[in-house]
């Protein structure tokens, strides 16, 4: 038979080992479930990045159509002649009103280039006054800056009109919004 001190020591000497064993476990253990902590919120934010991406590439898909419509309120470089003949032909669908185009100049800043226009407006009063309201009301970015009406004969009047309309220079290009495209964006 062996002596009940020797048990102790040997049951001691498990124990310790058990616990020192269990301590290591433990270290070994805390320190994985730190990684694995660390990895869920690396996985998070780039769900997050991820989503916030698709959405803006959703809001830019969105608005590709809106930008398109309003560049249709401007008028591009190339587009001088077709919008003077839309004047013109605004002044011959009111009545018995003619439009003439006296000057065309650019004007604006680089970033808003607009067109400033002097135009007469040759008729009775009320198409020509129906004329003016055709063009200040026409879909483009314009503004009248000066109007002069006066009456030639009895039934005739003359307006002249300053117009300043919002142009587009021969650089600028509707994006298409490409969808394979990095975009960056951070959290």
């Amino acid at each position: 038979m062996k002596s009940p001190l020797f048990r102790l020591i040997v049951a001691l000497i498990v124990c310790a080992a058990t616990l020192v064993g269990y301590g290591a476990w433990y270290a070994i253990i805390a320190e994985k479930s730190t990684t694995v902590a660390n990895l869920e919120n690396q996985i998070a934010t780039t769900i997050e990045a991820s989503n916030r991406i698709a959405s803006v590439r959703a809001t830019l898909d969105k608005i590709t159509g809106d930008e398109v419509v309003v560049q249709g309120y401007f008028v591009p470089e190339a587009g001088v002649v077709a919008f003077i003949n839309n004047l013109e032909a605004r002044g011959h669908s009111v009545g018995s009103t003619t439009v003439s185009v006296l000057s065309v100049t650019t004007g604006g800043t680089p970033v808003q280039p607009t067109l400033v226009l002097t135009l007469t407006i040759n008729g009775s009063f009320d198409a020509v006054m129906r004329t003016v309201g055709t063009i200040e009301y026409a879909p483009y970015a314009l503004s009248i800056s000066e109007l002069s009406l006066r009456q030639n004969s009895k039934n005739s009047w003359v307006a002249v009109l300053k117009l300043s309309v919002g142009s587009l220079s021969s650089n600028t290009t509707t994006s298409k919004g490409d969808s394979n495209a990095p975009i960056k964006i951070t959290p």
